[in-house]
């Protein structure tokens, strides 16, 4: 009971330091050795003279209720730390049941062995004491386990659910408002001046896709490839997809990842569509009026639909004139990058890549990656720029060499160069034997040099890279102000208990939603107080990067649409609400997303008439 009321009290003592601000996001280590060590030093100085004393007097012990309670303190202690490490923010009926369960019980069982061991058995036999046989402590033990758990069942299921947070802003009345629909807010009929429509068919199927080492993987595939078909238009064009499910039993649908589509094309079931069932089609038409470098994947059962393969490429270049000097022509890869079980596929093959590329002509290499961990990349043989970030380019990015990158989940990066008279190298996540080599034409012959060791280079910090430039909205006084504190705990998940991945405590689909309205300066809070790294991703709005612990980004204005929080960061982000809807706002680590780390942000206004069931819609992310 100790270590439970100092645990409470520190998750008490959190919250409100939180509350001003101090997140403490190492405090499960800072907070929990104290308590350790107390609890330790009480054992070493009051329970072992005791438990010394009782052995040299056999017969005239202390009593067994006293050993019994000064091992239970040192006990305590040491459950309350560990107590500490697994229970989430902030505090919740069901951690603070779980709490009192777990110490209690645990300090019990703790004192009957250690009291046993400790000659306390035979004290117990003593006039005055009565002896608790093993079967009753075991009747008893059980019995408060039950008692614990359901208890705790129970407090979890009578946690008020809030609707929404406001994030310090005002709702306007529903008489005030005029309500719109998702299954409105639909994309564009025509393509622009100069533009055409651009028609496609991606059929979802199951499919034994055979990779060029010879491997074969059993995927789900959209049109029986993965990657699947890859979409480049040029800016101005009209996209126009049909999605047919020709045999996945799960369902699917098709979001366009990073893509600000209007909302009734994001492609979320229960939300801004129906699922996809076998033998049927839904039509997604958007213009494409972003230029850059997108992907495009399931959002149903997406972390199984996702790693089993329904992923693709979505590419909108400039509309522009071909280069009179052919020789000088682009050379444009987009290389996604996908891991199926314990193999690496980089462009749809797991063997190294290889091509030809005339000296001295222009190279983008377009990095995606579409897995749910970060994966890091290192071009060897030249120097370089990131042009772009998740599809939105750089302000003056500057030459960089011999450092690495780190592309989060989901996330993208556009590299350029001019390519030498030898030969170029990509490593990804340090495999020198994988990858992408491009060749000179007009170079040296032969294999070319072996690959160097990338391993010990700098990370490039892309909050400090290229040139300052002017935002389009003050970020100084937001309209709204969301915090979100990433942990682990225990949550109610799609109406069930669950060790969840938590957002400010609780789970999809208990995290209330996020209301804006059409206009509003949003600022998120973003803090990651577990030990695991999250990568954030916001549907339909790509977010200004402001700081990373407190410091501020100095270099060009990053925009990004998904950003790596990794184990006790805490990241301010800023958008302009700007694109109705209801949307997404979630972890893409994809398994993260099914244990509970997602919510919604919704303008003011806006409804669905799709549900969100775990039976018909099971565990999108």
């Amino acid at each position: 009971m100790a270590a439970a009321l100092v645990s409470l009290a520190r998750i008490a003592t959190v919250a409100m330091l939180a509350g001003r601000g101090w997140w403490f996001v190492q405090d499960k280590v800072l907070l929990g050795l104290p308590m350790l060590a107390a609890g330790g030093l009480a054992a070493v100085l009051i329970a072992g003279p005791t438990l010394w004393l009782a052995r040299r007097t056999p017969g005239n012990g202390p009593p067994a209720r006293s050993v019994v309670a000064l091992l239970s303190a040192a006990y305590a202690a040491t459950a309350g730390f560990v107590v500490t490490l697994l229970i989430g923010f902030p505090l919740t009926w069901g951690t603070a049941l779980i709490t009192v369960s777990l110490v209690c019980v645990g300090a019990l069982l703790t004192a009957r062995v250690l009291a046993a061991k400790a000659g306390v058995a035979a004290a117990a036999d003593a006039p005055g004491n009565r002896r608790v046989s093993r079967r009753r402590f075991i009747r008893v033990a059980g019995v408060a386990v039950v008692v614990g758990a359901g208890a705790a069942g129970v407090g979890l299921s009578l946690v008020p659910v809030e609707s929404v947070t406001t994030g310090g802003g005002r709702a306007r009345s529903s008489g005030s408002r005029p309500q719109r629909s998702v299954a409105d807010l639909r994309g564009a009929g025509a393509p622009a001046a100069g533009g055409t429509r651009r028609q496609y068919v991606l059929t979802a199927r199951t499919a034994r896709v055979r990779l060029p080492s010879g491997r074969e993987v059993d995927a789900w595939a959209y049109n029986g490839q993965t990657p699947g078909p890859p979409i480049t238009v040029a800016e101005g064009d009209l996209i126009e997809v049909t999605l047919r499910n020709a045999d996945i039993q799960d369902g699917v649908t098709v979001h366009w990842h990073g893509y600000d589509v209007a909302c009734g094309e994001d492609g979320v079931p229960g939300l801004t569509q129906n699922v996809v069932a076998p033998g049927e089609e839904f039509v997604y038409r958007f213009p494409a009026d972003q230029v850059g470098t997108y992907w495009y994947h399931t959002h149903q059962v997406s972390d199984r639909g996702v790693r089993k393969g329904l992923y693709g490429t979505l590419v909108v270049t400039p509309r522009v004139e071909p280069p009179a000097d052919a020789a000088a022509a682009q050379v444009d890869l987009t290389l996604p990058v996908h891991t199926f079980d314990d193999t690496v596929v980089i462009g749809g093959s797991d063997q190294r890549n290889e091509h030809d590329v005339p000296a001295g002509a222009p190279v983008r290499l377009r990095l995606i990656n579409t897995d749910s961990q970060p994966h890091h990349f290192a071009l060897a043989g030249t120097p370089f720029r990131v042009a772009a970030v998740d599809g939105r380019d750089l302000h003056r990015p500057g030459d960089v060499s011999d450092v690495w990158l780190r592309l989060a989940a989901g996330g993208r990066y556009d590299l350029v160069f001019t390519m030498p008279d030898t030969s170029v190298v990509l490593v990804c996540d340090d495999d020198r034997d994988g990858g992408l080599r491009l060749h000179a034409e007009n170079g040296p012959g032969g294999a070319g040099p072996d690959v160097e060791d990338t391993s010990g280079w700098p990370e490039l910090d892309l909050l400090h890279y290229g040139s300052a430039a002017a935002v389009p909205f003050d970020v100084g006084a937001p309209d709204r102000h969301f915090t979100m504190v990433l942990d682990r705990g225990v949550a109610m998940v799609d109406g069930a208990p669950a060790y969840a991945q938590t957002v400010n405590g609780r789970g999809h689909p208990s995290i209330p939603d996020q209301l804006v309205a059409e206009g509003d300066i949003v600022r998120f809070t973003v803090v990651n107080r577990s030990l695991e790294t999250h990568p954030w991703h916001l549907h339909g709005h790509p977010v200004l990067i402001l700081s990373r612990n407190g410091t501020p980004s100095s270099g060009s204005p990053l925009w990004m649409d998904t950003f790596d929080v990794r184990p006790g960061e805490v990241w301010e982000v800023a958008f302009k609400a700007e694109n109705p809807g209801i949307w997404m706002n979630h972890c893409h680590n994809l398994p993260h997303a099914d244990q509970g780390m997602m919510l919604r942000l919704r303008y003011d206004g806006v409804t669905t008439p799709f549900e969100h069931s775990p039976a018909a819609q099971a565990h999108h992310g």
